[in-house]
């Protein structure tokens, strides 16, 4: 299916545009899916048993708690891999762990970093790297659907995809995999309150909101919500303004663009100091280095 050619050709029927990312920000899966789901199997496939609880600290701290809160899961790896080298503890429980070259290029010459193009690159090359990389991948997914379900949105969602429905295009913007965020978005009977579900098939945040908005829509009239710093940059690389769902503060976060952040973004009062405010408190939410590093 060609997700691409699909949100380009996505019609207008409003001025304004809105994308929302989905984990962590409408469903509160961010949580059980990074601890019951992708750590286990990191630590399983990446042979991390010696060093485990540390080995969750890493990734924990590179998926949920800092400014890389929400990336892609390649990336991830990538980064959890490079602390992991630079941490002695585990060098000291006998874990010897590297960066792996075959993945750092993958990444960067690959734009639509999921499953299907890892299953097209390993059938090419055979790589042993690589095909435990998306072994561990297969697994995640197939623990998610295994285990992340009964997860409704976070409260006030509905009522803020209900009221922005009315006035402006909507899509899904989210490196999951669209087959779970279909399945989550219809299991809680909102799927039909937006008009795309883009995943990681479609290519990066930045492009889902490049395809489906830019040029279409007047860079003001373009709202990006999301909980990661990944989805400020997002909105940032379009020109769009950006509605933070603060970790932690979820629930406040909604209420809060419930209340007053909707009604400016459609009034135009949006921009200036009420976002600047939004994003200092986003910010101060989320360290860039790991306390590890410190101790």
């Amino acid at each position: 299916m060609d997700y691409v050619a699909q949100l380009k050709n996505l019609p207008k029927k409003h001025e304004f545009f809105v994308g929302y990312d989905s984990d962590g920000c409408i469903f509160d899966t961010m949580e059980i899916k990074q601890k019951e789901c992708f750590c286990p199997a990191f630590i399983k496939h990446f042979n991390l048993q010696a060093a485990s609880k540390y080995a969750r600290e890493v990734w924990l701290f590179v998926n949920l708690y800092s400014k890389t809160r929400g990336c892609n899961r390649y990336p991830a790896v990538q980064r959890a891999l490079k602390l992991i080298g630079q941490w002695p503890v585990f060098a000291a429980r006998g874990v010897s762990i590297s960066n792996i070259p075959a993945l750092d290029t993958w990444i960067a010459s690959e734009s639509k970093l999921g499953i299907p193009a890892l299953k097209v690159k390993v059938e090419a090359t055979h790589d042993p790297e690589l095909t435990k990389i998306l072994a561990w991948s297969m697994e995640v997914d197939s623990r998610i659907k295994d285990m992340v379900f009964g997860v409704p949105p976070f409260p006030g969602v509905r009522e803020c995809l209900e009221k922005i429905r009315e006035s402006a295009d909507t899509i899904v913007v989210s490196q999951t995999p669209v087959e779970a965020l279909v399945r989550e978005w219809q299991e809680h009977h909102i799927d039909h309150l937006v008009n795309f579900i883009a995943g990681q098939e479609a290519g990066t945040k930045t492009e889902h909101l490049a395809f489906a908005a830019k040029d279409k829509y007047a860079p003001e009239k373009i709202l990006m919500v999301g909980d990661a710093p990944g989805d400020y940059k997002a909105a940032k690389a379009n020109s769009a303004l950006f509605f933070p769902i603060v970790p932690g503060e979820e629930e406040k976060s909604w209420q809060n663009f419930l209340n007053e952040g909707i009604a400016r973004f459609f009034n135009g009062t949006y921009a200036g100091a009420y976002q600047q405010e939004l994003l200092a408190e986003f910010d101060r939410a989320l360290p860039e280095n790991p306390a590890w590093e410190n101790a």
